[in-house]
């Protein structure tokens, strides 16, 4: 007589939905995540309760001077009189509407490469365009605008401009640094290997030192870049490098058989890897792309050191005002708010992008 085991196999599926499985499976799993958790809530009613209570409930909003600054909460007065310092430097009042005009471009030139840049030498020249427009826009000196002198561009605007160029300088330089790194001729690789290995063993700020300091005796007696440039091109060769290991390894993660595939279509050598190679290396590469792209924006914080007054450090130059001393936590936890916002921004467009270009479920 056969005997059966009439007991499930499996245990029976739970009628809980939503939030409440969620909670029970993530967080009240095992004895240690429920530990965790109440650790996690108690500590966020530590802190979270005070900075409401500091940044809000007691805080003051309306006013010009100091004086209105009263009792125990944040003095968001002090950040509402410096807001154009903050946002525009010492970059002259009656022309703030040029800085304004090229953050407006760069959603027209924006949309434009989206909608109108069909081919690929179209697109190069629109992202060439936009750089040559804002920067003759910003300095001047061109169609009856007013010089305006790079020492005196600051504040967030000048943060935008450092980020934004050595982002979009240092990632052909890096695919060029990547290519010469993956190359089978020993000089370019070994000069490739050289330049990638020595900028990452050194930090930033040995670089932009070296670039205020050491790169004007490279050029003729007479020639002279200004501090802001000096800073750009250290910044770009500082970024091309981590670009360039973060390329190589979407190179390296390429199919061989793509490779063979292109060299069965007779492709010549940069046919093979700009068209078929490189843009999937770029789809496998974009998570770490945004990821050095979002360290870089908030690296932009070390020109201080060579004399650039960023967001960050018109902060420390407000702070000592005399008649706002005292007053530096409600600058820095507006710039904390500032760098979050933008940081926060790559990383839902990076995420867009990574939606956008998946094939793995198509």
């Amino acid at each position: 007589m056969a005997v059966y085991d009439l007991k499930p196999t499996r245990e029976a599926p739970s009628n809980l939905r939503g939030p409440i499985k969620w909670v029970l499976e993530n967080l009240l799993s095992t004895p240690l995540n429920v530990a965790l958790t109440f650790l996690g809530i108690a500590f966020l009613f530590w802190v979270i309760p005070p900075f409401i209570q500091w940044a809000i409930i007691d805080a003051n909003f309306v006013g010009t001077t100091k004086a209105d600054c009263t009792g125990d909460g944040a003095c968001w007065v002090f950040i509402h009189q410096k807001l154009t310092l903050f946002i525009y430097g010492f970059y002259p009042q009656d022309d703030y509407w040029r800085i304004n005009s090229a953050v407006g471009l760069a959603f027209v030139f924006g949309a434009i490469f989206k909608y109108f840049g069909r081919s690929f030498i179209t697109k190069i020249l629109i992202f060439s365009l936009y750089p040559i427009v804002a920067y003759f826009l910003i300095s001047g000196g061109y169609f009856g605008l007013e010089t305006v002198p790079t020492d005196k561009w600051g504040g967030l605007s000048l943060t935008l401009i450092i980020a934004s160029v050595g982002i979009v300088m240092a990632f052909p330089l890096g695919v060029v640094l990547a290519f010469g790194r993956a190359s089978d001729l020993p000089i370019i690789r070994n000069i490739s290997v050289v330049y990638i290995e020595f900028i990452r063993g050194v930090p930033l700020i040995s670089i932009l030192f070296m670039a205020s300091v050491i790169l004007p005796l490279f050029f003729p007696e007479g020639v002279s870049f200004n501090k802001l440039l000096r800073a750009l091109i250290g910044i770009t060769l500082f970024q091309a490098a981590y670009v360039a290991e973060i390329i190589r390894g979407g190179l390296q993660a390429i199919p061989k058989g793509q490779y063979e595939a292109a060299d069965s279509l007779g492709l010549s050598y940069w046919q093979k890897m700009l068209l078929v190679i490189l843009p999937q290396a770029l789809k496998v590469a974009i998570p770490n792309l945004v990821g050095a792209s979002i360290a870089l924006f908030k690296d932009t914080s070390l020109v201080l050191i060579i004399g650039l007054f960023d967001l960050l450090a018109m902060v420390h130059l407000t702070g000592s005002d005399a008649s706002w001393m005292g007053f530096d936590t409600e600058g820095y936890v507006f710039v904390t708010l500032i760098f979050w916002i933008f940081c926060f921004s790559l990383s839902k467009y990076g995420k867009y992008l990574e939606d956008r270009f998946n094939t793995n479920n198509r």
